[in-house]
């Protein structure tokens, strides 16, 4: 196995060569958890790895319920399948409790007072339903309650690496808060190993070529808890070592041929760039910091079969979506006209 191997094997592993699903829920679901810090551009995520999605599809399956975005694993945005929720929560939350807890003191709010005003904005929740952030803020103010814009944020943060809120259903591309028992109830209870060995199955299923160090990143996990899941599951994966680093996949997988070239325009923290710890298989160094910068900020990118070439961004003109590509180098008349194409099904997505 090299390089080249290793993001082949990652195309199609990650649902992007190809494949067999039909549903927004069931791409999110087999992926484990998709970052989403950029809402509408990672529903794109989603579509790029579902053939005949649309933007539509995606945000319907969001307002329904059957994917759910939240705070979870690390401690920002992800998408998660309704049916993978509860057991994650479960899972994430004793790790990002304290993270949370610091930002709040490190921006001296008053830990001490927010339990009772997390009470206030759950109620607010339970009598009024889906809410965005400012609507919340409102019905607050209409009761006489005063809760200071970063104190709600946090708030809300909580709330849902708890397991008590989560999206609800968009208002025009404004986020909700719902409560995410109303959304999908909770039908059991997990062990913790049971839910290490989930993990680490979707982990190394669904990113595979992929290192310990790089589950820990994804994961939040500690390093104990990850070798712990990865050992829970190892006997169904296998590993290759390369310039030091010991690769894991199923054992079942099998190197696809090299095909025709492929361009591919990924959204901003898409899974393939944003979940691994080491990515210089997708880059080469002196084009590092045009696409991820050191504060952790991912601009949109332009893949040929699995490399970064380049950078897009939508614009809007005379009212309509367009897309502008910067490429890092001077770029083939074949690789133009192979993004021209990766620009139209974005387009039609839309």
């Amino acid at each position: 196995m090299n390089p080249t191997d290793i993001l082949q094997i990652r195309l199609h592993n990650q649902l992007l060569a190809g494949n067999q699903l039909k549903e927004p829920h069931e791409v999110v679901s087999y992926m484990g958890a998709m970052q989403s810090q950029a809402s509408e551009m990672a529903k794109w995520g989603i579509g790029n790895r579902l053939e005949g999605a649309t933007y539509q599809r995606v945000t319907e399956a969001l307002d329904a319920g059957r994917i759910i975005r939240t705070h979870i694993l690390r401690p920002t945005w992800h998408f998660v399948s309704a049916e993978d929720i509860h057991w994650m929560i479960e899972l994430s939350f004793p790790h990002l409790k304290p993270v949370f807890f610091s930002y709040a003191r490190m921006i001296g709010i008053d830990e001490a007072d927010l339990p009772r005003k997390r009470v206030q904005v759950i109620n607010t929740l339970e009598k009024q339903g889906h809410l965005t952030k400012q609507e919340i803020d409102m019905h607050l103010k209409n009761e006489g309650i005063e809760i200071d814009e970063r104190e709600l944020s946090i708030i809300l943060s909580q709330a849902e690496i708890e397991g008590i809120v989560c999206n609800g259903v968009a208002k025009g591309i404004k986020h909700t808060y719902a409560l995410l028992e109303e959304r999908t109830p909770k039908t059991r209870a997990f062990v913790k190993e049971e839910a290490l060995a989930m993990l680490a199955y979707r982990f190394f299923s669904s990113h595979g070529p992929a290192t310990l160090h790089d589950f820990i990143w994804w994961s939040g996990l500690l390093i104990t808890e990850a070798r712990s899941a990865l050992e829970l599951v190892k006997e169904q994966f296998v590993s290759e070592t390369l310039n030091g680093r010991e690769f894991w996949m199923k054992n079942d997988i099998r190197i696809p041929e090299k095909g025709k070239d492929a361009v591919l325009l990924l959204p901003p923290f898409d899974e393939f760039v944003v979940s691994y710890k080491d990515r210089s298989e997708l880059i080469e160094n002196e084009h590092y910091g045009k696409v991820m910068t050191k504060n952790g900020l991912f601009s949109p990118t332009v893949m040929l079969n699995g490399r970064i070439i380049g950078s897009w961004k939508k614009v809007t003109k005379k009212k309509a979506p367009e897309v502008e590509v910067s490429f890092f180098k001077k770029a083939s008349r074949k690789t133009e006209q192979l993004v021209e194409v990766a620009i139209k099904e974005y387009l039609r997505f839309l």
